[in-house]
């Protein structure tokens, strides 16, 4: 049930998505998203990844209204780094997730952005190479597509948000989804912050 690709994208990532659960969770108004993390596998552009701005790396303040709260997420998180399975945190919760968790449906999500697709591209980016990144983990909760990013120190992040809101506004071009459908968030075992992208202005 969980199909697995490898991508060279500067260094080795491992996108892994779990069919079974993308066949329950992503419908009607989803099947864009299943639809693009199915055909990702065999046309994901592995060029678009070796130059360019990454969103894990972007500084930019995104003025979120972040909510710090209890979610079922970081039980989970803490049943991952328990099963130390693999050698690293990140992996160890990635797996467990996409494994057990009933809402996870894919993990290491390779995404991009056109510098035609938003028209604040080359201001805020200062470049006209396609942004790129991989998405911790996406899960279907209560009707909305998640980004969630695992942060081994949640309380000490500061652009997580920046980076999380990225992700959700690209996945949102690749699958025409608007992004009113998603929600964002980053977490550890002990703590979790989630906001509302479609609530943000960038400039």
């Amino acid at each position: 049930m969980i199909q697995s690709t490898s991508y060279k994208h500067g260094c080795q990532y491992q996108y892994r998505i779990h069919n079974k659960k993308i066949d329950d969770l992503c419908k009607k108004e989803f099947k864009p998203l299943k639809d693009y993390l199915i055909d990702v596998i065999t046309s994901c552009p592995n060029e678009y990844f070796n130059d360019g701005p990454r969103s894990s790396v972007l500084k930019i303040n995104i003025n979120s209204d972040l909510s710090h709260l209890k979610h079922e997420i970081q039980a989970l998180a803490r049943m991952g780094l328990d099963s130390d399975y693999y050698d690293n945190a990140h992996m160890n919760v990635q797996m467990f997730l996409l494994g057990y968790d009933n809402k996870t449906v894919a993990i290491e999500i390779p995404i991009w952005l056109m510098p035609e697709e938003y028209e604040k591209f080359s201001e805020i980016f200062d470049s006209d190479l396609p942004l790129t990144g991989h998405i911790d983990l996406v899960r279907i909760e209560n009707g909305k597509i998640w980004i969630w990013d695992y942060k081994p120190n949640a309380h000490r992040e500061k652009h997580a948000d920046t980076q999380t809101y990225f992700y959700a506004f690209m996945l949102s071009k690749r699958t025409g989804i608007p992004l009113e459908n998603f929600m964002c968030g980053y977490f550890d075992d002990k703590n979790t912050y989630i906001f509302n992208p479609s609530s943000i202005k960038i400039i």
